[in-house]
């Protein structure tokens, strides 16, 4: 972990960056020689893990399971493999999820397939009173979340929880993460219609075909499939407030799962750095004592 937080054999002060430090074998920490408040730090300080009492040996293993873990893995496995309480599970994992977070300012090329799932129960097991107002127009004020995915065929995904699958809406998201003059994708949703001449676009009608020639969208489809697997089968019941990070989750493994295990675990464990989450920003809550878990897998 010291090689990965300071890659080139300097350990540095976080609060103050000087090289003047000396390491406290005994403690197993740091001490800078600066005057300024938190003089001694350890590598955890200035990453996703700062203020944990959980140690290392149980971080990075979380991290190995969560970088490799097709399915993902739920707070409740955590707790029983590591010998952590749920809650501690629960908060260690978005931790994770915040350092396995790629954004880029690269656009998607080449041939790019776009979709959109909704994310929330099923109709058929709700109340009867409430299945007729939620079984149409999936949106967030329906108990559904929206999710729109962009595929560069045989690249990378890139997915954006939107509001609503309006064409304005849709069309925003493409320009802001595919290059123009590229070639999309799509079904035949209304949508998508117009984005012609900015992209060379094409659809399929699902009611009536899923692939003519090069044109389909079984690759986003994939993904969704595997997104839903892990909420459906790992966590059963997602928070929408934390829906984006479950995104992220599964969007990290996605595009890296040509690399071997120990390629994504390097990986997640050399991007904890500069990012921080600390339990009320996760809850919105003022307090601790409150049940704080938004996955009901056991």
């Amino acid at each position: 972990m010291v090689m990965m937080r300071w890659p080139d054999g300097v350990v540095r002060c976080p609060t103050c960056d000087s090289e003047k430090v000396t390491y406290l074998a005994k403690a197993r920490v740091w001490k800078c020689y600066n005057k300024h408040p938190r003089a001694k730090f350890s590598v955890k300080i200035g990453t996703v893990m700062e203020d944990s009492p959980i140690g290392l040996d149980k971080w990075l293993a979380a991290i190995w399971l969560i970088a490799n873990a097709k399915n993902g893995i739920s707070s409740y496995e955590i707790h029983r493999a590591l010998g952590v309480t749920q809650k501690t599970g629960w908060f260690l994992l978005h931790r994770i999820r915040l350092a396995m977070q790629t954004g880029t300012f690269k656009k998607l090329s080449g041939t790019v397939e776009i979709d959109e799932t909704a994310i929330g129960g099923l109709a058929k097991n709700m109340h009867k009173n409430k299945r007729a107002a939620r079984i149409h127009a999936p949106g967030p004020t329906t108990g559904k979340m929206l999710v729109m995915g962009l595929l560069e065929r045989h690249g990378e995904v890139v997915t954006r929880i939107v509001a609503n699958t309006e064409g304005l809406t849709l069309k925003r998201e493409i320009r802001n993460n595919v290059e123009l003059g590229s070639e999309v994708f799509t079904d035949g949703h209304g949508g998508y219609r117009g984005l012609n001449p900015e992209y060379f676009h094409d659809f399929v009608q699902h009611n009536e075909e899923y692939v003519r020639g090069r044109v389909h969208t079984n690759g986003i489809e994939n993904f969704w499939t595997l997104l839903k697997r892990s909420i459906k089968g790992t966590y059963v019941a997602v928070d929408p407030q934390h829906l984006f990070r479950y995104l992220d989750e599964q969007t990290f493994r996605y595009n890296k799962r040509q690399g071997k295990d120990a390629d994504r675990f390097v990986e997640v464990a050399g991007m904890v750095t500069g990012r921080r989450l600390t339990y009320d920003e996760l809850t919105g809550k003022n307090g601790s004592d409150e049940k704080a878990c938004d996955e009901k897998a056991d």
